[in-house]
């Protein structure tokens, strides 16, 4: 049986979660790759997994939708594109994990607002110098 996929410290999925199709690669390779299955797609359903927590299946749902797929064809070996997809897929999977800093507001100093308002006269003049001179 292999290994469960590890996404974080509190986070691990089980290999029979995962759903991995093989199939012939594309591009050159000559008869090796006519003949081998050596590109690997590992498929996880996020909607139906069991082994997530709810607020991480909530946030993954949100981010990636109920089905996240990686795909591997770099290399001739179909163990080694395996590797490869698994990683990709956890790295996708930790990626849309992350909680985004909590932003503290601010205000705008006191020299960004005397630019912002150097700036609106100067595009004030700009306009104004457009005008047709008043016709007396």
């Amino acid at each position: 049986m292999a290994e469960p996929l590890r996404v974080s410290e509190e986070i691990e999925i089980p290999a029979g979660e995962l759903v991995v199709r093989a199939s012939r690669s594309t591009g050159s390779g000559g008869q090796h790759a006519n003949v081998t299955d050596s590109r690997v797609e590992v498929i996880f359903d996020v909607a139906g997994s069991s082994s997530l927590p709810e607020w991480a299946r909530e946030r993954l749902l949100e981010r990636l939708g109920p089905r996240v797929t990686a795909i591997a064809q770099d290399e001739r070996s179909q163990l080694r594109n395996r590797q490869i997809a698994r990683e990709r897929l956890a790295a996708r999977l930790r990626e849309a994990l992350v909680r985004a800093p909590q932003r503290h507001p601010t205000r705008p100093s006191r020299a960004a607002r005397k630019r912002r308002l150097e700036e609106k006269r100067r595009a004030s003049d700009r306009k104004s110098g457009r005008r047709p001179p008043p016709i007396e």
